[in-house]
C-alpha cells in the first residue's frame, strides 16, 4: 500500500508560486541561528578557559570532536530525510542543539564540554546546517535552484551580524552559563513552530512541482520528463546509494567535497592567529573573519544566481577560485603586510569562496535526483565532514613541523585546484542543463 502523504493545511495549498520561496525564507532563519550557535563556540572559549584552566588544545578539542560526530550523522541524515522529510530532521537538529547549550550551563569537567558543546552541539547543528538543508531544497527548484540556495544559505552571514554581538553581550552582562540557557530556550521556542508547520521535504507533498507549479489533478510528476535533462538514459536510473557508489561521478564528487572543504576550514581556523603573527592587531584580524562572512552574503546569492545561468561547474570553479587567490595572498602577506592584501584574502573568500555553498546541494541534485537523493547526498557528506575535520588539524600539523604555514598555503592552494577538476570530471551539466542553457538552445 502506497504511503500517505503527511496532512497539510488548506491554506497552504493557496501558496502555489510562493511555497517554494516559503520554505527558502524558513530556511533562511533556521540556519540564521542554527550555524551561528554552532560557530558561538569562539565566544565561549575565553570564558571557559578562564573559569577552567584547561589547556587550550583540550578544550577546543571539543569543536573537532563535534565535526568527527557531523561526519558520523551525515548518511543517517538522510535516511531520516528520505523517510521522514525535513519536520522530524531539522527538528531533531533544533532539539539536539537546544539540549547540548542547556547541558553547557552544568559544565564541571572536560568530557562535559566535549559531549554538550561537542557532540550535541557542533555535531547536531548538522542537521540544520547547509548540509542538512541541501538534502531537500534541491527539490523545490529547477530554473532557480542556484538562486533559491544561496538566498537561504546567506542566512548565516545575516545571522552572524546579530547574532554574535547579541551573545557576546549576554555573556558580559550575565556569564556565559546563563546565556548557554537562554540560547537553548530562544533555539527552541523561535526554530520549532515555523519548521514544524512549513516545511516540507518535496514539492508533491502539498501538490505542486519544483518553481511553484500545480500539478493536475490525477497527473503523477514523475510522467513529466524534465525540459533540462540532457541524458536521458541516466535519469531514467532509480538511483539508490549502492548504484551511485558504483559510478564514477560520484566518488569524483567525493573527492571533490572533502577537497572544497579542505580549503575552506584550512583558512577559516588558522586565519587569525596568522594575521596576528604577521602583524595586524587583533581587532583588525577579528573584523577580518566578521567581513568574511559579510561578503559571503553577497557571494552566495551571486554565484547561485550565475550558476542557475552559466552552469554548476563554473560557479564551483569560480568559488574554488576564490579560494586559490586566498592562498596566493596568504602567501603574500609576509612580503606585503598591508590593507590591501588582507583585503584580497576576505574579499577571495567571501565573495568567491563562499559561494560554494549554494551549488553544493544544486550539483549532486542534478546527477542523482530521485527519491533516494537525500540518502545519497547524505552519504556523499561524509567527505566534507572528513576534509573540515582534517583541514585545521594537518594545517597545525605543518607549521609545527616546518614552523611557518608556507607549506600549508600552498597545500591547500593545490587542493582548491583538485577540487576543480573534480567537478568538472563529474559533469552535471551532461546530466542535466541549468535554465540559462536551455534559454539560449531555445533562441
Amino acid at each position: 500500500m502506497a504511503a500517505s502523504k503527511p496532512w497539510t493545511p488548506n491554506w497552504i495549498n493557496r501558496l502555489p508560486f510562493y511555497y517554494g520561496w516559503v520554505i527558502v525564507a524558513v530556511s533562511f532563519y533556521t540556519l540564521a541561528l542554527g550555524v551561528n550557535v554552532r560557530t558561538a563556540f569562539s565566544l565561549l572559549f575565553p570564558p571557559l578557559l578562564d573559569d577552567f584552566g584547561w589547556e587550550r588544545g583540550v578544550t577546543a578539542g571539543a569543536f573537532s570532536l563535534g565535526f568527527l560526530a557531523s561526519t558520523l550523522y551525515a548518511p543517517f541524515s538522510g535516511l531520516l530525510m528520505d523517510r521522514f522529510g525535513p519536520r522530524l530532521v531539522l527538528s531533531l537538529g533544533v532539539v539536539l542543539v537546544a539540549v547540548g547549550m542547556a547541558g553547557a550551563a552544568y559544565i564541571q569537567q572536560p568530557w562535559h564540554l566535549y559531549l554538550t558543546l561537542g557532540v550535541l552541539v557542533v555535531g547536531g547543528s548538522f542537521f540544520v546546517s547547509y548540509f542538512g538543508h541541501s538534502l531537500f531544497l534541491p527539490n523545490w527548484f529547477v530554473r532557480r535552484r542556484g538562486l533559491a540556495i544561496g538566498i537561504a544559505f546567506s542566512g548565516v552571514g545575516v545571522g552572524s551580524m546579530i547574532f554574535f554581538p547579541l551573545l557576546q553581550g549576554l555573556v558580559d552582562t550575565v556569564g556565559w552559563r546563563e546565556a548557554c540557557w537562554i540560547m537553548a530556550v530562544v533555539l527552541t521556542v523561535t526554530l520549532l513552530p515555523p519548521i514544524l508547520i512549513f516545511q516540507r521535504r518535496h514539492p508533491d507533498d502539498v501538490g505542486l512541482q519544483p518553481d511553484g507549479e500545480v500539478v493536475p489533478a490525477g497527473t503523477p510528476s514523475d510522467e513529466t520528463l524534465a525540459a533540462n535533462v540532457v541524458d536521458k538514459e541516466w535519469v531514467a536510473v532509480e538511483w539508490t546509494v549502492g548504484r551511485a557508489l558504483r559510478t564514477r561521478r560520484f566518488w569524483w564528487l567525493f573527492c571533490g567535497y572533502f577537497s572544497a572543504l579542505y580549503a575552506w576550514y584550512a583558512v577559516q581556523v588558522h586565519q587569525t592567529k596568522y594575521l596576528i603573527d604577521s602583524g595586524f592587531g587583533a581587532i583588525e584580524a577579528a573584523y577580518a573573519l566578521g567581513v568574511v562572512a559579510l561578503a559571503g552574503i553577497a557571494g552566495q546569492i551571486g554565484l547561485g544566481h550565475l550558476s542557475d545561468r552559466i552552469g554548476r561547474e563554473w560557479a564551483w570553479t569560480a568559488a574554488c577560485g576564490g579560494f586559490v587567490i586566498c592562498y596566493g595572498a596568504l602567501l603574500l602577506i609576509p612580503l606585503f603586510p598591508n590593507v590591501l592584501t588582507l583585503a584580497l584574502v576576505v574579499g577571495a573568500q567571501g565573495f568567491l569562496g563562499y559561494g560554494i555553498t549554494s551549488v553544493v546541494g544544486a550539483i549532486p541534485a542534478e546527477l542523482f535526483e530521485g527519491r533516494r537523493y537525500s540518502t545519497i547526498f547524505g552519504t556523499l557528506s561524509i567527505s566534507a565532514g572528513l576534509g573540515a575535520s582534517a583541514a585545521p588539524w594537518t594545517t597545525g600539523l605543518l607549521f609545527d613541523y616546518f614552523g611557518d604555514y608556507t607549506i600549508a598555503w600552498w597545500l591547500a592552494l593545490g587542493i582548491s585546484g583538485l577540487s576543480v577538476l573534480c567537478v568538472w570530471c563529474a559533469a552535471p551539466r551532461k546530466v542535466r542543463a541549468v535554465a540559462g542553457q536551455i534559454d539560449r538552445i531555445r533562441r
